[in-house]
């Protein structure tokens, strides 16, 4: 069976279909030597080129849908190069024989927390969403004075300049003098919202975790900069969630799926010789 051009391309970790698009309408894509136009189909034994370049096809039942949960420190950018030469959440990432690691979403340089990624570009398309409406949970400690009146204002819907948005819940979770944690749930990804929603009320957010991306929750034991790939039962949590077809394949072995204490030990070493490598590579950079 045929499938579009732009969701095979997705699939092969090209980008999401939505670049595929821009990049098909752009003519940097050829199927059998031919530049290819937006709305064409491919059944797999084509011979696929972007920018020049051969494209490793395989057909959707081929390829194994991995999901990896990766806790973001604050100072990491989400894009695969930055032009200043700072960390990206990709540096820490294992490597793939094929395909490549697609973030689910972003999170902005000083927001910390659960970023998911997948080899999966549909998958991550459909999560993504607006109208799949999946919910993100965010720890959030605000800078100022917070009253009943305003959080109601945050929950009825507020005008940004982007459109109207709120916070599906709020939850105070304490605080001291002007300094106060509350925990919010939103159901869009869009740039910064919950910082918006807040600095319109006039506080200012000191810092945002995000702490959960549907029903999955941020694994307690998983350190900063660690990351875990997630068993299959759920992986196929998040594609029954946007109705796609249940997973039956894993690269996750039985004695992986939990953060133990020395697992965790183990991360926490990984993740700190991937410090002082990024520290050595920065001081040879600036000499």
């Amino acid at each position: 069976m045929s499938e579009k051009l732009q969701k095979v391309l997705a699939r092969a970790g090209k980008g999401s279909r939505r670049e595929m698009e821009a990049m098909i309408s752009a003519g940097r894509v050829s199927v059998d030597g031919k530049v290819a136009k937006l709305g064409d189909r491919v059944e797999g034994s084509e011979q696929i080129r972007l920018d020049g370049h051969s494209v490793n096809v395989q057909a959707a039942e081929q390829e194994v849908c991995r999901i990896l949960m990766y806790n973001k420190p604050e100072g990491e950018m989400c894009t695969r190069k930055d032009p200043e030469g700072r960390p990206t959440v990709f540096d820490r990432l294992p490597p793939l024989e094929s395909g490549r690691w697609i973030a689910v979403g972003r999170l902005d340089i000083n927001t910390q927390g659960m970023l998911l990624f997948t080899t999966d570009g549909e998958l991550a398309n459909r999560l993504m969403h607006p109208s799949r409406k999946v919910e993100r949970e965010y720890a959030v400690r605000v800078f100022g004075e917070v009253d009943d009146a305003m959080l109601k204002r945050l929950k009825d819907g507020v005008k940004l300049e982007d459109g109207p948005a709120k916070f599906q819940q709020i939850f105070y979770r304490g605080g001291e003098g002007r300094n106060h944690w509350f925990h919010v749930v939103i159901s869009e990804g869009r740039n910064r919202e919950v910082r918006r929603l807040w600095e319109s009320q006039d506080v200012q957010v000191s810092r945002l975790i995000r702490v959960r991306y549907g029903d999955l929750e941020l694994r307690r034991q998983l350190p900063l900069g660690g990351w875990i790939e997630l068993p299959l039962n759920e992986v196929n949590y998040y594609r029954k969630l946007v109705d796609l077809k249940f997973e039956d394949k894993t690269k996750v072995k039985v004695d992986d799926k939990a953060i133990d204490n020395a697992k965790a030990r183990r991360i926490r070493r990984s993740v700190k010789k991937h410090h002082q490598r990024t520290i050595k590579q920065t001081r040879r950079r600036r000499s």
